[in-house]
């Protein structure tokens, strides 16, 4: 059969093809397409019993309509997140729907560390002048992390991974979770409200899935109570951050920095060209002006080593589905409550 996968980016179509062909061998064939799934988009995938989706993709409940009357009986998520897919409509359709429960957690871990030196030292201010030959060292002052208090909001297996990182920095570990992660209690992390995590961080990271009880974790509420010089990092999802929240407390000349992979309307503006549009996204092109914000286009999770991962994944969601088998990245199947 033919499978067809939406939103695939111009580095990733190689590793998934590789392991397309490595585990079909020519049984099944890959159409891979840029263009990302949606209202508009659905005709497209006409005839495909298997449908490859990411986290930009739309599959709302008029979606899913439209991919079921098409012919599609499989949603292979290419992510760990699902929040944009409606598995209640999904269930009710019978659609068999898997994503990627797991990849390796050190690229997204990584990447946030890199977004929290590049922000608390000043990197691309200073890579900016020094492009132009400008060697002075105004505003440019960052802080030692050693001794500092990390707050690992989620100690999942990215939250630990970035934890080991702090851990080695010298740094105080304060975590937030629901379950408390025995290896982080091993490197000295310290379980405490949410509220106090962001009253006496000096860094906060965010690792924690985007649910309804945790959209907007980082409201005015919790963004009041951090340090005026704290660091704020978001590597997870969009929607934990109030964006509006966030840019009153950037005007008010609080935070010393904030770097966000993610960003909570960034369906339709990440992975795509905007350079010669017209920003529509007023508040998106506010966090822009801010010389202490960066921003990054959701690539955390973008290394070779974690993108192989999530093709190989994908491939083995698929195999599963052919065989009928329920593996453990299975968030819906025909038949189930």
């Amino acid at each position: 059969m033919e499978i067809v996968a939406y939103g695939v980016l111009a580095d990733e179509e190689p590793l998934l093809r590789e392991a397309f062909d490595s585990a079909f061998a020519g049984r099944h064939e890959l159409r891979c397409l840029r263009l990302f799934l949606d209202r508009d988009t659905t005709p497209t995938a006409a005839g495909h019993e298997i449908v490859l989706s990411g986290v930009n993709d739309t599959l709302d409940a008029e979606v899913l309509r439209s991919l079921a009357a098409g012919g599609t009986r499989m949603i292979a998520q290419r992510s760990t997140g699902y929040n944009n897919i409606d598995l209640t409509a999904a269930r009710e359709l019978g659609l068999t729907v898997a994503r990627v429960s797991y990849y390796s957690p050190y690229a997204v871990a990584e990447f946030a560390w890199a977004l929290a030196l590049a922000v608390d030292r000043r990197i691309v201010r200073a890579a900016r002048r020094t492009r132009d030959f400008d060697f002075r060292l105004d505003g440019l002052m960052g802080r030692d992390l050693r001794g500092r208090t990390a707050g690992v909001v989620g100690t999942g297996k990215i939250g630990a991974a970035f934890a080991r990182i702090a851990h080695g920095f010298g740094m105080r570990l304060l975590g937030w979770d629901a379950v408390e992660n025995p290896d982080c209690l091993d490197l000295g992390m310290k379980y405490v409200s949410r509220e106090r995590l962001f009253t006496e961080a000096d860094l906060v990271s965010l690792h924690v899935p985007l649910l309804p009880d945790t959209h907007h974790l980082v409201d005015a509420k919790a963004l009041a109570l951090m340090k005026d010089d704290a660091v704020l990092v978001n590597s997870s999802r969009g929607g934990l951050v109030d964006t509006d929240a966030l840019l009153e407390a950037l005007r008010a000349g609080r935070l010393s920095g904030v770097g966000l992979d993610v960003y909570e309307e960034e369906a339709g503006v990440f992975f795509l060209d905007k350079s010669l549009e017209v920003m529509t996204d007023e508040r998106l092109a506010r966090l822009m002006t801010f010389g202490n914000v960066l921003v990054t286009s959701h690539q955390a999770y973008f290394t070779r080593d974690a993108v192989g991962q999530i093709a190989r994944t994908t491939v083995t969601n698929i195999e599963d589905y052919v065989a009928g088998r329920s593996g453990e990245n299975v968030l819906v199947r025909p038949g189930t409550a």
